[in-house]
């Protein structure tokens, strides 16, 4: 029997099975008491650990807004909080179903923890709960500004590969093309931190338009502001694909250079 159904049914404890008697409870109610939870993790009434909520996300499950630039300290304290509170080991005397519910709470609690406390991570998980960015889409394209640049990289990296297979890799012409690949590596990296900075900018824009409208409360051009900042999030994350290939394929290459140096 499933989770929802043992809960329904009221087997986990006793006065679940009396609490029903007076028909189904509405949506976020205590499954044990019939207590409004606000998606919290435990009945704030009778103390029993919840459902996840079909719908909860990773910000949620912590209490947080959509923010982007979080307190990774205290992000790391309520994780700690959390991993003793869900631990299964404090429902070892517990019903089947609500240990059931503490290892699927611990198991988000983990995936959340992971997602969120990685900066980029959390923006690609922002993109994706707000429907803007879908696993498997096409992410990648040459930013218009690299072209020029992104031209040059390739043809020194297919000089570099027919230079190795014609086995002259500790060759002058080698090493010239290692030297240009290294010099092409750092401006990438360059322009990986740059894009960073623009990264970390675009979310402070975000969450600024968050608390401005906590503050001044739902009007006509919040939905248009927060489009266009998705949007923005979703180019620069891209970018910064692009170039982190780019520099992981340039990384690849002069290793493999190397290797067949020796």
């Amino acid at each position: 029997m499933t989770i929802s159904a043992n809960l329904q049914s009221g087997t986990p404890v006793s006065r679940a099975t009396k609490s029903s008697a007076g028909g189904k409870k509405p949506d976020g109610a205590c499954w044990n008491c019939g207590a409004e939870t606000r998606a919290a993790h435990f009945c704030p009434a009778c103390g029993r650990i919840q459902p996840l909520a079909a719908d909860a996300d990773y910000f949620a499950f912590f209490g947080l807004p959509r923010k982007l630039q979080l307190d990774s300290a205290e992000l790391e304290r309520q994780f700690l909080l959390l991993s003793w509170k869900l631990h299964p080991d404090n429902f070892v005397r517990a019903s089947d179903c609500e240990r059931e519910l503490s290892l699927d709470r611990s198991s988000r609690l983990n995936d959340a923890s992971r997602i969120l406390q990685n900066p980029l991570s959390r923006v690609e998980y922002l993109l994706e709960r707000e429907g803007v960015r879908r696993e498997g889409a096409a992410k990648q394209q040459a930013p218009p500004e690299l072209l020029a640049e992104v031209f040059e990289l390739n043809e020194s990296l297919d000089e570099m590969r027919s230079v190795r297979a014609d086995n002259l890799a500790d060759g002058e012409e080698a090493a010239a093309l290692r030297d240009r690949l290294v010099e092409a590596q750092g401006d990438f990296q360059e322009k990986l931190a740059e894009i960073d900075a623009e990264l970390s900018a675009a979310s402070g824009d975000w969450d600024a338009a968050l608390e401005f409208e906590s503050g001044n409360g739902s009007n006509a051009a919040a939905p248009a502001r927060r489009a266009e900042l998705l949007a923005r999030l979703n180019e620069i994350l891209n970018r910064r694909s692009y170039v982190r290939n780019l520099v992981n394929t340039v990384q690849g290459e002069l290793e493999q250079s190397e290797l067949e140096q020796r």
